[in-house]
Protein backbone atom coordinates (compact mmCIF):
# COMPACT_ATOMS: atom_id res chain seq x y z
CA UNK A 1 0.00 0.00 0.00
CA UNK A 2 2.92 2.44 0.72
CA UNK A 3 4.36 1.90 -2.52
CA UNK A 4 1.34 3.06 -4.21
CA UNK A 5 0.64 5.63 -2.18
CA UNK A 6 4.40 7.08 -1.96
CA UNK A 7 6.14 5.91 -4.69
CA UNK A 8 4.29 7.99 -7.52
CA UNK A 9 5.51 11.19 -5.26
CA UNK A 10 9.22 10.42 -6.00
CA UNK A 11 8.74 13.04 -8.55
CA UNK A 12 7.95 15.80 -5.64
CA UNK A 13 9.70 14.66 -3.08
CA UNK A 14 13.16 12.67 -3.97
CA UNK A 15 13.11 10.72 -0.93
CA UNK A 16 10.19 8.90 -0.85
CA UNK A 17 11.87 6.66 -3.96
CA UNK A 18 13.55 4.84 -0.94
CA UNK A 19 10.16 2.87 -1.67
CA UNK A 20 11.02 1.22 -4.86
CA UNK A 21 13.87 -1.07 -2.93
CA UNK A 22 12.83 -4.16 -1.82
CA UNK A 23 15.67 -4.43 0.79
CA UNK A 24 13.93 -1.01 2.51
CA UNK A 25 10.46 -2.26 2.02
CA UNK A 26 11.31 -5.86 3.52
CA UNK A 27 13.60 -4.30 6.50
CA UNK A 28 10.61 -2.12 7.40
CA UNK A 29 7.88 -4.84 7.00
CA UNK A 30 10.27 -7.19 9.30
CA UNK A 31 10.56 -4.32 11.84
CA UNK A 32 6.50 -4.11 11.96
CA UNK A 33 5.71 -7.43 12.14
CA UNK A 34 8.25 -7.97 15.23
CA UNK A 35 6.53 -5.10 16.54
CA UNK A 36 3.02 -5.48 15.80
CA UNK A 37 2.88 -9.19 17.51
CA UNK A 38 4.80 -7.47 20.40
CA UNK A 39 1.98 -5.70 21.37
CA UNK A 40 -1.02 -7.83 20.14
CA UNK A 41 0.29 -10.47 21.92
CA UNK A 42 -0.64 -9.69 25.30
CA UNK A 43 -3.95 -8.87 24.39
CA UNK A 44 -4.34 -11.52 22.29
CA UNK A 45 -3.61 -14.31 25.13
CA UNK A 46 -5.14 -12.26 27.66
CA UNK A 47 -8.55 -12.45 25.37
CA UNK A 48 -7.88 -16.25 24.96
CA UNK A 49 -8.04 -16.64 28.61
CA UNK A 50 -11.05 -14.68 29.76
CA UNK A 51 -12.61 -16.87 26.72
CA UNK A 52 -11.26 -19.54 28.62
CA UNK A 53 -9.53 -20.63 25.09
CA UNK A 54 -6.92 -23.16 26.19
CA UNK A 55 -5.29 -26.52 24.74
CA UNK A 56 -6.33 -30.06 25.88
CA UNK A 57 -3.19 -32.76 25.97
CA UNK A 58 -3.35 -35.91 24.21
CA UNK A 59 -3.11 -38.43 27.37
CA UNK A 60 -1.32 -40.67 25.64
CA UNK A 61 1.56 -38.31 24.67
CA UNK A 62 4.50 -37.65 26.68
CA UNK A 63 3.26 -37.21 30.97
CA UNK A 64 5.62 -34.07 31.83
CA UNK A 65 2.91 -32.27 28.85
CA UNK A 66 -0.11 -32.32 31.04
CA UNK A 67 0.99 -30.24 32.96
CA UNK A 68 0.22 -27.38 29.61
CA UNK A 69 -3.12 -28.37 29.58
CA UNK A 70 -5.20 -25.23 29.63
CA UNK A 71 -2.65 -23.03 28.36
CA UNK A 72 -3.96 -20.62 25.45
CA UNK A 73 -4.70 -21.77 22.14
CA UNK A 74 -5.29 -20.30 18.59
CA UNK A 75 -1.97 -18.07 19.02
CA UNK A 76 -1.91 -17.96 15.24
CA UNK A 77 -3.95 -15.06 15.44
CA UNK A 78 -0.92 -13.29 16.30
CA UNK A 79 1.63 -14.30 14.03
CA UNK A 80 -1.37 -13.91 10.89
CA UNK A 81 -1.91 -10.27 11.93
CA UNK A 82 1.96 -9.89 12.10
CA UNK A 83 2.31 -11.50 8.73
CA UNK A 84 -0.63 -9.94 6.62
CA UNK A 85 -0.46 -6.08 7.91
CA UNK A 86 3.10 -5.57 7.14
CA UNK A 87 2.67 -7.15 3.58
CA UNK A 88 -0.35 -5.40 2.89
CA UNK A 89 1.66 -2.13 3.89
CA UNK A 90 4.92 -2.58 2.11
CA UNK A 91 4.79 -5.02 -0.83
CA UNK A 92 3.40 -4.24 -3.72
CA UNK A 93 -0.27 -5.12 -4.14
CA UNK A 94 -0.43 -5.05 -7.63
CA UNK A 95 2.13 -8.07 -8.19
CA UNK A 96 0.85 -11.97 -8.27
CA UNK A 97 3.30 -13.83 -6.40
CA UNK A 98 2.17 -11.15 -2.97
CA UNK A 99 -1.41 -11.83 -3.86
CA UNK A 100 -1.06 -15.59 -3.96
CA UNK A 101 1.34 -16.33 -1.26
CA UNK A 102 -1.38 -14.08 0.49
CA UNK A 103 -4.02 -16.23 -0.51
CA UNK A 104 -2.52 -19.30 0.95
CA UNK A 105 -1.60 -17.82 4.16
CA UNK A 106 -4.82 -16.77 4.91
CA UNK A 107 -6.49 -19.92 3.35
CA UNK A 108 -4.67 -22.05 5.54
CA UNK A 109 -5.22 -19.76 8.48
CA UNK A 110 -9.41 -20.21 8.25
CA UNK A 111 -9.29 -24.01 7.67
CA UNK A 112 -7.15 -23.96 10.61
CA UNK A 113 -8.67 -21.56 12.76
CA UNK A 114 -11.87 -23.75 11.92
CA UNK A 115 -10.53 -27.02 13.23
CA UNK A 116 -9.59 -24.96 16.73
CA UNK A 117 -12.42 -23.39 16.99
CA UNK A 118 -14.39 -27.04 16.64
CA UNK A 119 -12.11 -28.47 19.49
CA UNK A 120 -11.73 -25.49 21.71
CA UNK A 121 -14.45 -23.97 21.59
CA UNK A 122 -17.51 -26.77 20.42
CA UNK A 123 -15.69 -29.05 22.47
CA UNK A 124 -14.76 -31.89 19.95
CA UNK A 125 -12.21 -33.65 20.18
CA UNK A 126 -11.09 -34.46 16.89
CA UNK A 127 -11.76 -31.05 15.80
CA UNK A 128 -12.06 -30.36 11.61
CA UNK A 129 -13.10 -33.70 10.22
CA UNK A 130 -10.01 -35.24 8.31
CA UNK A 131 -11.48 -35.20 5.07
CA UNK A 132 -12.85 -31.98 5.25
CA UNK A 133 -9.47 -30.26 6.42
CA UNK A 134 -8.13 -32.39 3.54
CA UNK A 135 -10.24 -30.84 1.00
CA UNK A 136 -9.64 -27.69 1.96
CA UNK A 137 -5.79 -28.13 1.67
CA UNK A 138 -6.32 -29.39 -2.07
CA UNK A 139 -8.15 -26.64 -3.03
CA UNK A 140 -6.03 -23.97 -1.61
CA UNK A 141 -3.20 -26.28 -3.98
CA UNK A 142 -5.93 -26.32 -6.85
CA UNK A 143 -6.12 -22.56 -6.83
CA UNK A 144 -2.29 -22.39 -7.04
CA UNK A 145 -1.66 -24.23 -9.00
CA UNK A 146 -4.11 -23.07 -11.56
CA UNK A 147 -2.98 -19.65 -11.07
CA UNK A 148 0.11 -20.53 -12.26
CA UNK A 149 -0.56 -23.02 -15.15
CA UNK A 150 -3.00 -20.76 -16.81
CA UNK A 151 -1.88 -16.85 -15.51
CA UNK A 152 0.43 -15.52 -18.27
CA UNK A 153 2.84 -14.10 -15.65
CA UNK A 154 3.84 -17.71 -15.66
CA UNK A 155 3.61 -18.58 -19.40
CA UNK A 156 7.71 -19.02 -19.78
CA UNK A 157 8.05 -21.08 -16.21
CA UNK A 158 5.02 -23.27 -16.32
CA UNK A 159 6.13 -26.94 -15.21
CA UNK A 160 9.37 -26.21 -14.20
CA UNK A 161 11.23 -27.33 -10.83
CA UNK A 162 14.73 -26.70 -10.38
CA UNK A 163 16.75 -29.54 -9.33
CA UNK A 164 19.25 -29.07 -6.26
CA UNK A 165 23.20 -29.50 -6.95
CA UNK A 166 22.62 -29.23 -11.03
CA UNK A 167 23.45 -26.32 -12.65
CA UNK A 168 20.73 -25.49 -15.30
CA UNK A 169 18.73 -28.65 -15.01
CA UNK A 170 14.99 -28.11 -14.66
CA UNK A 171 12.51 -31.45 -14.19
CA UNK A 172 9.12 -30.12 -16.86
CA UNK A 173 5.97 -31.51 -14.64
CA UNK A 174 4.05 -31.13 -17.82
CA UNK A 175 0.67 -32.56 -17.58
CA UNK A 176 1.58 -33.17 -13.95
CA UNK A 177 2.37 -29.88 -12.30
CA UNK A 178 -1.24 -29.03 -10.52
CA UNK A 179 -1.25 -32.25 -8.85
CA UNK A 180 2.63 -32.02 -7.97
CA UNK A 181 1.74 -28.54 -5.87
CA UNK A 182 -1.50 -29.73 -4.87
CA UNK A 183 0.60 -32.57 -3.04
CA UNK A 184 3.62 -30.31 -1.96
CA UNK A 185 1.16 -27.45 -0.33
CA UNK A 186 -0.92 -30.02 1.33
CA UNK A 187 2.07 -31.77 2.68
CA UNK A 188 3.74 -29.12 3.60
CA UNK A 189 1.00 -28.00 5.63
CA UNK A 190 0.61 -31.37 7.47
CA UNK A 191 4.53 -31.25 8.13
CA UNK A 192 4.48 -27.68 9.60
CA UNK A 193 1.18 -29.33 11.53
CA UNK A 194 3.23 -32.11 13.11
CA UNK A 195 6.20 -30.11 14.27
CA UNK A 196 4.29 -27.76 16.49
CA UNK A 197 4.58 -29.96 19.25
CA UNK A 198 7.04 -28.77 21.71
CA UNK A 199 7.13 -24.55 22.88
CA UNK A 200 8.70 -22.75 20.25
CA UNK A 201 9.90 -25.80 17.61
CA UNK A 202 7.61 -24.76 14.58
CA UNK A 203 7.80 -21.21 14.42
CA UNK A 204 11.06 -21.38 14.98
CA UNK A 205 11.98 -23.51 12.49
CA UNK A 206 9.20 -21.71 10.34
CA UNK A 207 11.61 -18.60 10.97
CA UNK A 208 14.79 -20.59 10.34
CA UNK A 209 13.37 -21.40 6.70
CA UNK A 210 11.69 -18.24 6.04
CA UNK A 211 15.15 -16.66 5.80
CA UNK A 212 16.01 -18.90 2.85
CA UNK A 213 13.17 -18.57 1.21
CA UNK A 214 13.48 -14.80 1.59
CA UNK A 215 17.76 -14.64 0.10
CA UNK A 216 16.05 -17.00 -2.77
CA UNK A 217 12.94 -15.00 -3.60
CA UNK A 218 15.33 -11.38 -4.13
CA UNK A 219 17.69 -13.62 -6.52
CA UNK A 220 14.47 -15.18 -8.22
CA UNK A 221 13.83 -11.02 -8.73
CA UNK A 222 16.90 -10.14 -9.99
CA UNK A 223 18.07 -10.73 -13.59
CA UNK A 224 21.63 -10.26 -13.08
CA UNK A 225 21.66 -12.35 -9.78
CA UNK A 226 19.73 -14.96 -10.92
CA UNK A 227 21.93 -14.99 -13.96
CA UNK A 228 24.95 -15.62 -12.54
CA UNK A 229 23.62 -18.25 -10.49
CA UNK A 230 22.02 -20.05 -13.03
CA UNK A 231 18.36 -20.13 -11.80
CA UNK A 232 15.16 -19.02 -12.82
CA UNK A 233 14.66 -15.58 -13.75
CA UNK A 234 11.15 -15.25 -12.51
CA UNK A 235 10.10 -11.26 -12.56
CA UNK A 236 8.53 -10.32 -9.92
CA UNK A 237 9.13 -12.59 -7.52
CA UNK A 238 11.61 -10.09 -5.32
CA UNK A 239 8.00 -9.40 -3.69
CA UNK A 240 7.94 -12.23 -1.98
CA UNK A 241 11.09 -11.07 0.60
CA UNK A 242 8.98 -8.62 1.82
CA UNK A 243 6.07 -11.65 2.79
CA UNK A 244 9.53 -13.29 3.51
CA UNK A 245 10.46 -10.57 6.04
CA UNK A 246 7.19 -9.96 7.73
CA UNK A 247 7.43 -13.96 8.36
CA UNK A 248 10.95 -13.64 10.04
CA UNK A 249 9.79 -10.64 11.83
CA UNK A 250 6.54 -12.26 12.93
CA UNK A 251 8.12 -15.42 13.68
CA UNK A 252 10.50 -13.84 16.43
CA UNK A 253 7.73 -12.22 17.91
CA UNK A 254 5.45 -14.86 18.23
CA UNK A 255 8.37 -16.78 19.92
CA UNK A 256 8.71 -14.79 22.94
CA UNK A 257 5.15 -16.00 23.85
CA UNK A 258 5.60 -19.30 22.92
CA UNK A 259 9.34 -19.96 24.01
CA UNK A 260 9.40 -22.51 26.50
CA UNK A 261 7.13 -22.45 28.90
CA UNK A 262 4.54 -20.99 26.76
CA UNK A 263 2.25 -18.87 27.14
CA UNK A 264 0.48 -19.52 24.22
CA UNK A 265 0.35 -22.06 21.58
CA UNK A 266 -0.33 -21.03 17.51
CA UNK A 267 -2.66 -23.75 17.17
CA UNK A 268 -3.79 -25.07 13.86
CA UNK A 269 -4.46 -21.61 12.96
CA UNK A 270 -0.66 -20.64 12.98
CA UNK A 271 0.45 -24.45 12.05
CA UNK A 272 -1.93 -24.49 8.93
CA UNK A 273 -1.34 -21.27 7.67
CA UNK A 274 2.46 -20.94 8.01
CA UNK A 275 3.09 -24.84 6.34
CA UNK A 276 0.47 -23.61 3.44
CA UNK A 277 2.67 -20.37 2.87
CA UNK A 278 5.57 -22.63 2.87
CA UNK A 279 4.61 -24.86 0.08
CA UNK A 280 3.24 -22.01 -1.82
CA UNK A 281 6.84 -20.14 -1.67
CA UNK A 282 8.50 -23.26 -2.79
CA UNK A 283 5.97 -23.87 -6.17
CA UNK A 284 5.94 -19.67 -6.09
CA UNK A 285 9.57 -19.86 -6.61
CA UNK A 286 9.73 -22.91 -8.61
CA UNK A 287 11.84 -24.98 -6.07
CA UNK A 288 10.02 -27.70 -4.67
CA UNK A 289 12.77 -30.09 -4.67
CA UNK A 290 14.43 -27.18 -2.29
CA UNK A 291 11.71 -27.58 0.08
CA UNK A 292 12.83 -31.07 1.05
CA UNK A 293 16.12 -29.60 2.35
CA UNK A 294 15.21 -26.06 3.57
CA UNK A 295 12.05 -27.99 5.57
CA UNK A 296 14.25 -30.73 6.04
CA UNK A 297 13.13 -30.86 9.95
CA UNK A 298 9.30 -30.94 8.58
CA UNK A 299 10.27 -34.38 6.48
CA UNK A 300 11.73 -35.92 8.97
CA UNK A 301 8.40 -35.13 11.15
CA UNK A 302 6.65 -36.19 8.84
CA UNK A 303 8.53 -39.73 7.79
CA UNK A 304 8.74 -40.68 11.31
CA UNK A 305 5.00 -40.72 11.56
CA UNK A 306 4.83 -42.38 8.28
CA UNK A 307 7.36 -45.01 9.33
CA UNK A 308 6.45 -45.38 13.07
CA UNK A 309 2.52 -46.36 11.48
CA UNK A 310 3.85 -48.66 8.73
CA UNK A 311 6.33 -50.48 10.99
CA UNK A 312 3.20 -50.73 13.97
CA UNK A 313 1.04 -52.39 11.36
CA UNK A 314 4.01 -54.36 9.66
CA UNK A 315 5.48 -56.01 13.24
CA UNK A 316 1.70 -56.58 14.81
CA UNK A 317 1.97 -53.84 17.35
CA UNK A 318 6.04 -53.26 17.77
CA UNK A 319 7.03 -49.46 17.42
CA UNK A 320 10.19 -48.37 15.97
CA UNK A 321 10.54 -45.01 18.09
CA UNK A 322 9.58 -44.86 21.44
CA UNK A 323 6.64 -41.97 20.25
CA UNK A 324 6.11 -39.93 16.76
CA UNK A 325 6.63 -37.45 15.33
CA UNK A 326 10.23 -38.00 16.33
CA UNK A 327 10.35 -34.68 18.62
CA UNK A 328 8.60 -36.90 21.16
CA UNK A 329 10.72 -39.86 20.62
CA UNK A 330 13.96 -37.94 22.32
CA UNK A 331 11.68 -36.14 24.96
CA UNK A 332 11.43 -40.16 26.09
CA UNK A 333 15.06 -40.39 25.85
CA UNK A 334 15.70 -38.21 27.99
CA UNK A 335 16.26 -34.93 26.63
CA UNK A 336 14.95 -31.76 27.78
CA UNK A 337 12.27 -30.21 25.77
CA UNK A 338 14.12 -27.06 25.62
CA UNK A 339 17.56 -29.04 24.47
CA UNK A 340 15.15 -30.62 21.50
CA UNK A 341 13.53 -27.80 20.55
CA UNK A 342 17.39 -26.05 20.22
CA UNK A 343 19.33 -28.55 18.53
CA UNK A 344 16.23 -29.45 16.00
CA UNK A 345 16.93 -25.10 15.29
CA UNK A 346 20.49 -26.13 15.24
CA UNK A 347 20.26 -29.13 12.48
CA UNK A 348 17.36 -26.60 10.12
CA UNK A 349 19.91 -23.73 10.20
CA UNK A 350 22.39 -26.17 8.85
CA UNK A 351 20.01 -27.06 6.07
CA UNK A 352 19.73 -23.49 5.20
CA UNK A 353 23.00 -23.00 5.01
CA UNK A 354 23.46 -25.81 2.53
CA UNK A 355 20.13 -25.00 0.32
CA UNK A 356 22.10 -21.28 0.20
CA UNK A 357 25.48 -22.53 -0.76
CA UNK A 358 23.95 -25.46 -3.35
CA UNK A 359 23.53 -21.99 -5.77
CA UNK A 360 27.23 -22.16 -6.54
CA UNK A 361 28.26 -25.53 -5.69
CA UNK A 362 26.72 -26.77 -8.73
Amino acid sequence: MFYHLFYPLRTFVSGLNIFSYITFRSAAAAILALLISLFIGPKIIRFLKNRQIGEEIRKDGPQTHLKKAGTPTMGGLIILISIILPTLLFARLDNIYTLLILLATIWGGAIGLWDDYLKVVKKKPKGLIARYKLIGQVGLGLAVGAALYFHPAFESVVGLSTVPFFKNLNIDFGIFYIPVIIFVITATSNGVNLADGLDGLAIGLVGISAIAWAGISYISGRVDFSDYLNIIYLPGAGEMTVYCSALIGASLGFLWYNTYPSQVFMGDTGSLALGCSMGTLAVLLHKELFLIIIGGMFVAETLSVILQVSYFKRTGGKRLFKMAPIHHHFELKGWHESQVVVRFWIIAILFVLLTLTMFKVR
